[in-house]
């Protein structure tokens, strides 16, 4: 990114066209956040113990996994997912890409691999239904994330929405958003960074409601996940 400025209660840079201003959609939107994942939490609970669980049958490690993200006005959270890759999974994606230096370039380029080698059993199913990212509800209902929004990302992600990082730090981090249901890693990064900005700049309580109704069959068919 260009022009940044160090904020003393936040651990990553914010642009300085930003500023720490609120999240777009003001107290709407927060009061939605509240109550869908309050009752989404309270329909899923069954589930949400059965997945538990399998990830804790199937190999003996952690349920849960945390992984820092930047948020609204750059301040860092961890994004929680079920999780779904083997615990020494960092050493094992090194190993991949001496092997496959095709793979480190679908990596670097898109920060996804479609043949990800620390995926555990439990974890691709997971993953192929995005049901790994139920605990974000969680980080909803604690202000960190929003039910509808751009994907949370990592530092050097946001150095990647170049300009367009403005538009990511004016809002929180959703569990879904206009990439999730429009075609998600079948998409360019760029692409990506569009839908965001698209979302930034015309949000509204509406849009957010349809893009949750069309959230339901993109997930049922597995669009762009894996």
């Amino acid at each position: 990114m260009k022009s940044a400025t160090r904020s003393a209660s936040a651990p990553f840079f914010i642009p300085e066209e930003t500023g720490a201003v609120r999240p777009i959609g003001g107290m709407a939107k927060r009061s939605f956040d509240i109550l869908a994942a309050s009752v989404a939490l309270l329909l899923f609970s069954p589930l949400f113990l059965l997945i538990m669980a399998l990830v804790k049958f199937s190999d003996g490690g952690s349920v849960f996994y945390g992984h820092r993200r930047i948020g609204h006005n750059g301040q860092s959270f961890k994004c929680l997912k079920f999780r779904t890759m083997m615990e020494k999974g960092d050493q094992v994606l090194e190993e991949f890409f001496r092997n496959n230096p095709d793979a480190y370039e679908e990596w670097r380029t898109t920060r996804k691999l479609q043949n990800d080698p620390r995926v555990t059993v439990v974890g691709a199913v997971l993953r192929k239904l995005s049901l790994d990212e139920l605990p974000q509800l969680l980080n909803i209902i604690r202000g960190e994330m929003s039910v509808v929004g751009p994907r949370p990302v990592v530092e050097d992600e946001l150095e990647l929405y170049d300009s367009a990082a403005v538009f990511y730090l004016r809002s929180r981090p959703g569990l879904t958003g206009l990439w999730q249901i429009s075609g998600r890693n079948d998409v360019s990064y760029a692409t990506r960074v569009a839908f965001d900005t698209q979302y930034v700049q015309n949000w509204s309580l509406f849009a957010d409601l349809v893009i949750v109704f069309k959230t339901i069959p993109a997930v049922c068919l597995s669009r762009g996940s894996y």
